[in-house]
Formats: C-alpha cells, sequence, structure tokens
C-alpha cells in the first residue's frame, strides 16, 4: 500500500513539472469572437445556422449565424448585409454578450445611407434565452426585430454559447517577414505550426529560419524569453539568437527577430519537432512547431554559407581600404608633392618603373641619340661609293647636327 501512494507521488510529481503546454490553434472559420476577460469564444459550429423571425403576416427575417440576414417575402429577397473577415465579431454590453454587423447589403433606396455601404444589420446575441420569456426551445432564436429604417434591422438573438476557451494575448504575430504572420495571428497558431505538418516542414538544406515578432506596446512587457525543445532531443543541433532570444520586448514599430540556427547530426527519415513556446505573463503561452527534415548529416560549422560570407566581409574591407588608400595618397601628392596627373596616383612611379624594367628587356635597353647617329654614320660609310670624299677631311656627319631646343 505504501509503495502504491509513493508510486502515486512521484508520478503526480513528474505530471506537475511536465509542461503540458498545447497551442491556442486559430479556429477553422472567421465565427468567433473574445469575451472581456480575452478569451476566446469559438462559433464555427453555428456558422450558417438558420434562424427565422416572422415580422409581420406575409414577411420574415432570416440569420444565417455568420452568413447574412435576409427580409424574405412573396416580392423576394432583400438583403440586408453580409458577414465577412472584415465584420465585426465583438463584445457586447448589457444584456448583449456579442455583437455582430453585417454591412453591403442592397443599395436600392439606401445608396447614401452607412457611408455608402447600402443596407446593414446589427445582430446582438444573447448567451442563454431571451429577456421577455421568448424562444425557450433550444438550440435558439430571435427575440425581437426591429426597424431602425428602412436601410438597417436591429436583431436580438437568443442562443446557447460554447464554454470560453483560453485566454488569448491578443495583437501578437510570427512571421516571416516584419509585417506578416504566417505562424501566430492575434495570439493564435496558424495552421501548419499548431502541429507537425510534413507539408509545412523545412528542407534540411536551410540552416537557418529568422522569425519576426510583434506586439501591442502597452502589453510587450510581458512576453518573456523563449524556451526549446526538440523531439527527439538528440540528432538535432537547435541554438536560439536574436533580440526576441534576449528577452526583448516586442512592438509592432520595432518587431525582434528570433533566429533558428539548426544542424542535422543524426539523418533520419522522419522529420524533427521543434517546439517553440513563448511565455507570457497573465495569458495563456504561445507556442508554435518547427517542422525540420534531415535527409543527410550535416558538418560543422553551417556549410559553405558561412565561408562565403566571410569571404564577402573580407572583400568589402579591403575595397574599403584600397578606395581611402588611393584617395589619401592621391591628396597628398597633389597639395605637399605637387604633383599632377597620373603622377599623383599612388604607385605610379612603382608601375612606371616596373614597365620600364620589361621595355627595357625586350628591346635590349634604351638607345641614346648620339648611337642612333652614329649608327647612322657608320651605315653611311659603309655605302659610300670608291673615290667619294673622305668623312675625316672637314666633311659634316649626321652627328654633328645642329638641332633646336624644344
Amino acid at each position: 500500500m505504501r509503495r502504491s501512494m509513493a508510486l502515486a507521488v512521484l508520478c503526480l510529481g513528474v505530471l506537475l513539472q511536465t509542461p503540458w503546454i498545447a497551442s491556442i490553434p486559430m479556429p477553422s472559420s472567421n465565427c468567433y469572437a473574445f469575451d472581456n476577460s480575452s478569451r476566446i469564444v469559438d462559433f464555427s459550429s453555428w456558422s450558417g445556422y438558420l434562424f427565422e423571425y416572422e415580422v409581420k403576416q406575409g414577411s420574415d427575417l432570416a440569420v444565417r449565424f455568420c452568413k447574412d440576414v435576409e427580409s424574405r417575402s412573396q416580392t423576394g429577397y432583400v438583403d440586408f448585409g453580409r458577414f465577412d473577415r472584415f465584420n465585426y465579431f465583438v463584445t457586447g454590453s448589457g444584456q448583449s454578450n456579442f455583437i455582430q454587423e453585417f454591412y453591403n447589403g442592397d443599395l436600392m433606396g439606401c445608396e447614401q445611407s452607412f457611408d455608402k455601404m447600402g443596407r446593414a444589420a446589427q445582430v446582438n446575441i444573447i448567451c442563454g434565452r431571451c429577456p421577455n420569456g421568448q424562444c425557450k426551445g433550444l438550440p435558439g432564436c430571435i427575440c425581437n426585430v426591429t426597424y431602425e429604417s428602412n436601410c438597417r434591422v436591429l436583431v436580438e438573438l437568443a442562443i446557447l454559447c460554447d464554454k470560453p476557451g483560453p485566454q488569448v494575448f491578443q495583437g501578437f504575430t510570427v512571421g516571416f517577414h516584419p509585417r506578416s504572420w504566417e505562424l501566430v495571428y492575434n495570439g493564435m497558431t496558424q495552421f501548419g505550426f499548431e502541429k507537425p505538418h510534413l507539408a509545412f516542414s523545412f528542407q534540411t538544406a536551410q540552416t537557418q529560419v529568422v522569425l519576426y515578432m510583434t506586439a501591442v506596446a502597452s502589453l510587450s512587457s510581458l512576453v518573456q524569453k523563449p524556451r526549446l525543445k526538440v523531439v527527439p532531443d538528440k540528432g538535432l543541433e537547435v541554438k536560439l539568437s536574436g533580440s526576441a532570444a534576449k528577452g526583448n520586448p516586442p512592438t509592432t514599430l520595432s518587431p525582434t527577430l528570433l533566429i533558428v540556427d539548426w544542424r542535422c547530426e543524426v539523418a533520419r527519415d522522419n522529420p524533427y519537432e521543434v517546439n517553440i513556446t513563448l511565455p507570457v505573463e497573465g495569458y495563456e503561452p504561445i507556442q508554435f512547431v518547427l517542422t525540420k527534415m534531415c535527409d543527410y548529416k550535416q558538418n560543422q560549422g553551417g556549410g559553405s554559407t558561412r565561408g562565403w560570407a566571410i569571404f564577402g566581409v573580407l572583400s568589402c574591407i579591403f575595397s574599403v581600404s584600397s578606395i581611402l588608400f588611393c584617395c589619401g595618397g592621391f591628396i597628398y601628392k597633389t597639395k605637399v608633392e605637387r604633383q599632377r596627373g597620373i603622377d599623383a596616383l599612388p604607385g605610379m612611379t612603382i608601375i612606371s618603373a616596373c614597365l620600364d624594367a620589361v621595355s627595357g628587356a625586350v628591346q635590349g635597353g634604351y638607345s641614346r641619340p648620339e648611337d642612333i647617329n652614329s649608327a647612322f654614320a657608320s651605315e653611311t660609310s659603309w655605302e659610300r661609293p670608291p673615290g667619294g670624299p673622305d668623312p675625316s677631311q672637314g666633311a659634316r656627319r649626321p652627328t654633328e647636327r645642329n638641332y633646336g631646343s624644344i
């Protein structure tokens, strides 16, 4: 008996220490709302449900939950607005728990009403029964209909609301760009990252993923440092860095970066699961899953990408240093040594000397003017006809020509 009790206590302690944290997934439809305590209430099961109310003889009002509002009679249907992702589904006040707004209805006779959006409707949702005691049946019905004008109708609808879900940290997003939310939108994990999905997995060659996080500035300090868990825990090396990993608060104007560096140490057929949890003070933690494929083992250092990055940095440093050296040398030779043109460029003296040396080696050295004239004189003496005048007898040789000064 004591052994069984001790085992139960041990199991209870293990369960309490194990972080059973599940992500808050995005509802399957846009038919959801938040109550006054930021808890999500999912009405996806009510989407499209038809409620009818007889306004007067031969005229009915129909509400298709999260779809549209219509007035039906023998003359036809009159549309009082449609529900879409841009319509409001917000918390109500007083007897109304939630409010739905329907816009963009028929325009006939209502072209200038409600900011030129045509007919509109407002549905006040009451969780429970109607205040006047009507509609005691299940699952609910329309309590009352009031036409505020020919272009707007007010509907009171009583239904059995589902129990509120977890408390959501609204306004928080996680995406692959500063203004995107592929992973987390409005505090809820998007489809594909709430659990492992092979279609949303990252390939082996991608050794780094950069995530951008934003939050409402007034609540950004509630976000804490992320926690990491890899399944299985061996075979994939994962490191978190960036401003988000340091605990910097994210805001809408200045998103924080969470850099995920991972390297496959053991290749396997099934992907690895990288669970990242973001604790939020006073709210349910935010969790999303990254799926990583490891088709082959990767070398230490992250492959050749890091080498090319280092080479690029060194090349930039060398280029900038060379430009600064050339500019400085040119200014020095121009201002101090009073040189002009190409001669003022740094290194031109060395280049000229090298060119002179190469030219001399090819041509056998430079010839002076008197050497060239001597060659002409020798050629003249060889070709002198017999009996001609002796060059030594006062004849002027070509070498004695007088050149003008330049």
